[in-house]
C-alpha cells in the first residue's frame, strides 16, 4: 500500500500554474516534492548548477586523502596532529556550509511565501 494515500485536488489560474511549474523547473524536483517541502516549512532552492557537484566530488577527494594523510601521521607521528585535525574540521564546515548553502532548502520566513 502507498505510503502516501491522500490525494488533494485544487485548482490555480494559468498564471499561478506557470509561476508553480517556473519554480519547480528551477528547483530541479517533481511537483508533488516541491510543494511537500513547502506544505514542511521551506522553500526549496533551485537545482545547483552542474559546477556544484564537481567540486563537491573534489572536496571529498581531498577530504580522503586528508584523511589517509592523518592515519599515517598518528602511526608515524610526523605531523602535528592537533593542526591537521584543525584544518580537517574547516574542511568538513565549508563542505557543510556549501552544501546548505546551495542545496537545501530554506525556512520560510513570516511574510516570505516563496512567490518572489
Amino acid at each position: 500500500m502507498r505510503k502516501r494515500n491522500v490525494a488533494v485536488l485544487f485548482r490555480l489560474d494559468r498564471k499561478e500554474a506557470e509561476s508553480l511549474d517556473k519554480k519547480v523547473k528551477k528547483s530541479g524536483l517533481s511537483r508533488e516534492a516541491y510543494l511537500r517541502q513547502l506544505i514542511q516549512g521551506v522553500v526549496p532552492r533551485d537545482a545547483p548548477l552542474p559546477d556544484y557537484y564537481a567540486m563537491m566530488r573534489e572536496l571529498h577527494k581531498i577530504g580522503n586523502n586528508l584523511n589517509q594523510i592523518a592515519q599515517k601521521a598518528h602511526v608515524l607521528h610526523v605531523v602535528d596532529v592537533q593542526r591537521y585535525d584543525k584544518e580537517v574540521r574547516k574542511f568538513e564546515e565549508t563542505v557543510r556550509r556549501i552544501t546548505e548553502a546551495v542545496i537545501l532548502p530554506e525556512k520560510i520566513e513570516s511574510g516570505n511565501r516563496g512567490d518572489q
